[in-house]
């Protein structure tokens, strides 16, 4: 009987371990981060959704993503996404820069060599 209840207590546990270890396994819709950017600032996060634009200027290179709920920049080192295209990227949110009640805040995504 004691032995049951072990096993129960001990694979609850691991479950709730694995539940709160997985947040960044689930894509944030972009309202949400857009609309409490201090929740998640210098955080990691998921989001899923179309590639809209793309940019490269020698040393800076960014696009954008939407979802249904809104839409976000995300600075990279790696090769740009085609427009269009359905991406999922995983980075660090940060706020690039804040002029009176205006933010900007941007996903970036790890380099290649930091990302395994």
């Amino acid at each position: 009987m004691r032995t049951r209840l072990s096993v129960r207590v001990m694979s609850a546990m691991l479950a709730m371990m694995l539940i709160a270890g997985c947040g960044s396994l689930v894509a944030t819709p972009i309202k949400k981060i857009l609309d409490n950017p201090r929740d998640y600032s210098g955080r990691t996060v998921r989001v899923t959704g179309e590639v809209t634009d793309t940019f490269s200027l020698l040393v800076i290179k960014y696009f954008m993503v939407k979802d249904s709920t809104g839409e976000i920049t995300v600075i990279t080192t790696k090769p740009l996404p085609q427009r269009g295209s359905a991406i999922t990227v995983k980075g660090t949110l940060n706020e690039a820069f804040s002029l009176g009640d205006r933010k900007l805040v941007v996903i970036v995504e790890p380099d290649e060599v930091g990302a395994r």
